[in-house]
C-alpha cells in the first residue's frame, strides 16, 4: 500500500511539473527560475515529511516541534521588526497560533495511517490549488490579504484533494464518509490558516515571514496550512469524539 501511494505521489509531482512548465514557459527566465527552485524545494520537503512518517512517527513529531518553534520565532521577529506595533493584534495572533500548534503537536502523536492520510490530503490540496490557480484562476478571493489566491485555485485544489481521499481511505478507516469529512475539514482549516498567516504578514507589511526555505520564504509560509490542518484532526479526535473505525 505504501509503495503504491508513493508511486502515485511521484505521478502527482510529474503532473505538477507539467503544469509548472506550461505556467512558466512564457515568463521571464528569472521568474521561471524562482518557480523551479520552489518546485524542487517542495519535492524535497514532501519527501522528508513523508518518510519521517513512514519510518517512525517519532521523527515526524520532532519535525513538528521544529516547525512550531520556528513559526513562533518568525511571528515574534516580524512583530519586533515593525517596532512592536499593533500589540492587540499580535497577542490575538499568538493565542491563535498557540491553539493551532497545540492541536498540531497532538496530531503528530496519532496513528501512522491517520497522520499520513491527513498529510497527503493537505499536500495535494496545497499543490494543486497553486497549479490550477495559476493555470485557470481569474477571480481573486482576498486580493488585499493574499493576492495569489483565486477561486479557480481553491476549487481545483479542493476537487483533486477530495477525489484523492477516496484512494487514501484504506490508510486508516475504510469508510468513505469519514474520509470525506476529514478531508473537507483539512482543506477548510488549511485554507483558513494560510489566509490568517497572510493577514499577519500584511498587517506588518511583509511579503514573507523569512527567507529560510528557498522559493517559499519562512517556515510559516510553507507550513501554516499543515499546522492548521493537523489541528483540525486533533479537534475531531479530542473534542468531537470522532471514531476512526
Amino acid at each position: 500500500m505504501i509503495q503504491t501511494i508513493y508511486i502515485i505521489i511521484l505521478t502527482y509531482f510529474l503532473l505538477g511539473g507539467i503544469g509548472f512548465y506550461f505556467i512558466n514557459r512564457k515568463k521571464d527566465p528569472q521568474v521561471a527560475r524562482k518557480s523551479h527552485i520552489k518546485f524542487i524545494t517542495y519535492f524535497f520537503i514532501i519527501n522528508t515529511l513523508f518518510f519521517s512518517i513512514i519510518i517512525n512517527t517519532a521523527i515526524f513529531r520532532v519535525l513538528t516541534v521544529v516547525i512550531i518553534a520556528a513559526g513562533l520565532l518568525e511571528l515574534l521577529k516580524l512583530f519586533q521588526k515593525n517596532g512592536f506595533q499593533h500589540k492587540g493584534f499580535f497577542v490575538l495572533s499568538i493565542a491563535v497560533f498557540a491553539s493551532l500548534s497545540f492541536g498540531f503537536y497532538f496530531f503528530s502523536g496519532f496513528a501512522q495511517g491517520l497522520i499520513l492520510f491527513s498529510f497527503l490530503v493537505l499536500s495535494i490540496f496545497d499543490s494543486f490549488s497553486q497549479i490550477t490557480g495559476q493555470l485557470w484562476g481569474r477571480k481573486k478571493i482576498a486580493p488585499n490579504i493574499s493576492p495569489k489566491k483565486t477561486y479557480g485555485g481553491l476549487i481545483g485544489g479542493t476537487l483533486v484533494a477530495l477525489a484523492s481521499s477516496f484512494w487514501l481511505d484504506p490508510l486508516y478507516a475504510n469508510n468513505i464518509g469519514k474520509s470525506l469529512l476529514l478531508a473537507a475539514g483539512i482543506i477548510f482549516f488549511a485554507f483558513t490558516g494560510d489566509l490568517a498567516a497572510s493577514l499577519y504578514k500584511r498587517k506588518y507589511q511583509q511579503k514573507d515571514f523569512s527567507n529560510l526555505i528557498p522559493g517559499h520564504g519562512g517556515f510559516l509560509d510553507r507550513f501554516d496550512s499543515l499546522i492548521a490542518g493537523g489541528a483540525w484532526i486533533a479537534v475531531c479526535i479530542y473534542f468531537l469524539n470522532f471514531k476512526l473505525f
